[in-house]
């Protein structure tokens, strides 16, 4: 391979490793809305008075639908950032002696970190993110269907 082309490599390998990094503030984002969100539902049942009563049954609904969308939405967003994932893992195998296409190795340096920071970093960001707003959303209309006559 050409030095030309290997560089071309590198120039879209640059813009995909942007692309890939752009995702990880946009997903934290959406997780502490959605924390936010959900937590200021619970307050406002409360705050209302009652508690989870019948008569706050659109709350329940809102929530669900809510948390539904947003399970939909960090979905699109992590898909996106595994798509950048997968190609910056192509370029990385097309050119496997260049330590440049290998910045998100990073396994070996992981191994080597602090136990405790290995236990609570070892589940990826994508299971919580996709789960979190779906078992919100599962439980708004658990709520809604156990609260609703």
């Amino acid at each position: 391979m050409s030095d030309d082309e290997i560089e071309k490599d590198f120039e879209i390998y640059k813009i995909l490793l942007d692309l890939w990094s752009k995702e990880n503030p946009i997903k934290t984002t959406k997780l502490q809305v959605l924390l936010v969100v959900n937590g200021l539902l619970v307050s406002a049942i409360n705050v209302s008075g009652g508690g989870f009563t019948q008569k706050q049954w659109f709350v329940y609904l809102a929530g669900g639908v809510f948390n539904l969308i947003w399970t939909f939405s960090i979905g699109r967003t992590a898909l996106f950032q595994e798509s950048w994932q997968m190609k910056l893992d192509e370029l990385r195998k097309r050119h496997p002696d260049d330590l440049r296409f290998s910045i998100l190795e990073t396994a070996e340096y992981r191994q080597q970190a602090a136990g405790v920071l290995r236990a609570f970093g070892c589940i990826p960001s994508r299971w919580y993110l996709l789960f979190s707003p779906f078992i919100f959303a599962t439980t708004w209309f658990l709520v809604l269907l156990l609260k609703h006559p």
